[in-house]
């Protein structure tokens, strides 16, 4: 399990490291940089005032001396400054990241208490109306983009309550901010909830079909008993890696949601940053999304055991 366990996490600086490369050379790629845009903005260029610019943030030197500055500096915990906003870059990372922890986590929350018990209900009355009528809502909740179903709702609430949802950034309770994240949450969380349902009743049908369901059954089990005790234990490993999956895409693809919601998370203030070119904090955003994604998989990999005792991770 040890040597697993430093196999992995030297993977995942691999990982890690070959994304840092990607992400740094990629931004470079892009045609122009923030002094393009800026005097491009007040409508004339002066090559020595342009030129003092680029010295001053660094984007004259040689590229890898660029990426040697950043790296080194990310790994002492030093971000650099915003180019915009000329702050330390964590000071503008930090208060944002809370604000799309709770809207992903409300969200997967949502997915996984309603997506798994009506696959296994989906599964379990497989062939009725009710198996229909699911799987045409998990077909909806695939097929609706979530931009949409957020206009759909924010139109809604405007008919019914004359007003648009308010997003408080400071809630003073549990409740308050529940109400707060609740609808955006469940906004995002449908395509997932959906997506999950779907996967547990695919992984549920395959695992009733097994001679140890019908041993269980013939042994006088109750149908709950064979449904979740026997049947979903089983079926519950393709739903996880999923989840995981999902819990590592809403990091970062919350974009739309919270432009349509007017969040200040971290995925609308990503976008901002890479429109502006602002290359302290698009690299130390992305690297954030890519550690979340690469420990969420890890993680996954390790709740397989807990949840199979056939799968022992040794040497």
């Amino acid at each position: 399990m040890f040597a697993y366990l430093v196999r992995r996490l030297f993977l995942m600086l691999v990982t890690l490291f070959g994304i840092s490369i990607v992400i740094f050379f990629l931004l470079r790629i892009v045609p122009g940089n923030i002094v393009d845009i800026l005097f491009a903005a007040a409508g004339y260029v002066d090559p020595a005032d342009k030129a003092n610019l680029e010295k001053e943030l660094g984007i004259d030197q040689p590229l890898i001396m660029q990426y040697w500055h950043w790296i080194s500096g990310f790994l002492r915990g030093d971000f650099g400054y915003s180019y915009v906003s000329e702050k330390p870059a964590l000071q503008e990372i930090l208060p944002r990241i809370p604000i799309t922890a709770r809207l992903a986590g409300l969200a997967l929350l949502f997915s996984a208490s309603i997506g798994i018990p009506l696959g296994v209900i989906s599964a379990v009355k497989q062939g009725s109306r009710i198996d229909y009528a699911l799987r045409v809502v998990s077909l909806s909740g695939l097929s609706l983009p979530s931009f949409w179903l957020g206009l759909l709702v924010l139109t809604a609430s405007v008919a019914m309550f004359g007003q648009m949802p308010i997003f408080n950034p400071n809630p003073q309770s549990f409740g308050e901010a529940f109400a707060t994240y609740c609808i955006p949450a469940m906004v995002v969380g449908f395509r997932s909830s959906a997506l999950t349902m779907r996967i547990t009743r695919s992984s549920m049908l395959e695992v009733l079909r097994q001679d140890y369901i019908r041993t269980a059954r013939a042994k006088g089990a109750s149908d709950a008993a064979v449904n979740y005790h026997h049947a979903l234990k089983n079926a519950i490993l393709p739903v996880i890696t999923v989840i995981g999956i999902e819990a590592a895409f809403l990091i970062g693809g919350l974009i739309v949601t919270e432009t349509v919601f007017n969040i200040p998370g971290v995925a609308r203030f990503l976008v901002e940053a890479i429109r502006w070119r602002d290359y302290p904090i698009v690299q130390n955003l992305v690297m954030f999304i890519a550690i979340v994604v690469v420990f969420a998989n890890f993680t996954v990999d390790m709740l397989y055991a807990v949840f199979d005792p056939r799968i022992r991770y040794t040497d």
